[in-house]
């Protein structure tokens, strides 16, 4: 390079480049950039458990959120369409940031918990949900999470059931769930019919299929 010249200084990129197309803000993500399928995509290819999981396949976020889901449900059987969709994306932030684990998320502190919720909202405000979602549904989705934690630790990760009933608490009573991990493919396609049945029982308009090329 000759003297007095200077490469341009660049701000360091902040988006990422989504298969539909999307281009998406991480630090200021729009509603209007995020699709389902994108979701879906990613979350079916993100490992729980960083991946340290038995099975030919890993146990996905995709796979997670529609046991999650179910869980709910089970229990409270009279919930609304849109809290139950609330449910199936309560993971979803994670097709962008991944799945880190807990004592990660904590060492990482506030930061990443605000660049997490932001994400969130744009998630919900794109899929014609609250932006925020109240407290009681926050912990009726919670109490689903850490019932299937339970039955992924016990079943997949090589965890005691003394152990996993102190870190998660005790599955719901009446509930059993035996775990096969899905392929990244059948993971994909099980979410994506779950976000459609649950999005048109809410009474939402349908999102067009961004992969739709005609």
């Amino acid at each position: 390079m000759r003297k007095g010249l200077r490469r341009p200084s660049r701000e360091p990129r902040a988006w990422q480049r989504m298969l539909s197309g999307r281009r998406l803000d991480l630090l200021d993500p729009s509603p209007m950039d995020i699709e389902v399928e994108d979701i879906a995509h990613g979350l079916a290819r993100v490992a729980r458990w960083n991946g340290q999981t038995l099975g030919a396949h890993a146990f996905s976020v995709a796979q997670h959120s529609v046991v999650v889901e179910e869980i709910v449900a089970h229990l409270q059987p009279d919930i609304e369409p849109k809290w139950r969709l609330a449910a199936l994306l309560h993971d979803a932030a994670e097709y962008v940031i991944g799945d880190m684990i807990s004592p990660f998320k904590a060492a990482l502190g506030l930061d990443y918990k605000l660049f997490e919720a932001r994400l969130e909202t744009a998630i919900h405000v794109r899929f014609g949900l609250p932006a925020k979602t109240p407290a009681e549904i926050k912990r009726l989705i919670k109490q689903a999470d850490h019932a299937c934690a339970y039955f992924e630790a016990t079943q997949l990760a090589g965890f005691a059931s003394d152990e996993a009933r102190a870190l998660f608490g005790p599955p719901p009573d009446g509930y059993d769930l035996r775990i096969e991990p899905l392929s990244a493919s059948l993971a994909q396609d099980r979410y994506l019919q779950r976000y459609h049945i649950l999005s048109e029982a809410a009474g939402f308009a349908p999102v067009a299929a961004a992969f739709d090329t005609e």
